[in-house]
């Protein structure tokens, strides 16, 4: 089984990208918080679903995320797309939440999930979300959004990735993508 993939972003691929291992392209499917320009050094969790006519990579940026991807695929008539699906439209924090709050009405506001679903979802992880309020690290979408469209900022002015990674994942105070270009470029010049 592939549990994780160090690589670069070789290119984009349907729903997903092609991420470049040691000279071979692996298509992994993922969510929008993944840093897509070519040339990224990325460190993706990865799952593979096993079908009868594929095998399909899913690919996380945290072990927390993949964790909860694999938790969602317990639950009945939810599969892989699904299941990404969800975290793409809701961080791993908002959907504990709701779970814990037993509101069913938050989850079936996210696309293609619909009242059943929700209940459902809630129902069937009620029990099993508590590891996650421990080792979710609270941070928001929004948060994430901001760190990967900084990082993709940073790459397309030219700046190594390694070197932006190292930069960004010291700053905790940026509200915004724009003080986080900012305050990368002063440590980065």
């Amino acid at each position: 089984m592939i549990r994780l993939l160090e690589g670069v972003v070789a290119g984009k691929a349907p729903g997903g990208l092609v991420i470049s291992v040691g000279g071979v392209g692996y298509h992994v499917r993922t969510t929008k918080k993944v840093p897509t320009a070519v040339g990224v050094s990325l460190r993706l969790f990865t799952h593979l679903a096993v079908r009868e006519t594929a095998l399909d990579l899913y690919g996380f940026l945290t072990e927390t995320e993949l964790e909860f991807f694999e938790l969602l695929l317990t639950i009945p008539k939810i599969g892989p797309k699904s299941a990404l699906q969800i975290l793409d439209q809701a961080d791993v924090a908002l959907i504990v939440e709701a779970v814990n709050l037993q509101d069913a009405s938050h989850l079936s506001k996210l696309s293609g999930i619909g009242n059943k679903t929700a209940e459902k979802i809630v129902l069937t992880l009620k029990d099993k979300v508590a590891i996650f309020k421990l080792t979710n690290t609270g941070a928001t979408a929004p948060a994430t959004q901001i760190y990967t469209d900084a990082f993709d900022t940073l790459i397309t002015l030219g700046y190594n990735p390694m070197s932006i990674r190292q930069v960004l994942d010291t700053i905790n105070d940026a509200e915004s993508t724009s003080n986080l270009v900012r305050l990368a470029l002063k440590e980065l010049s």
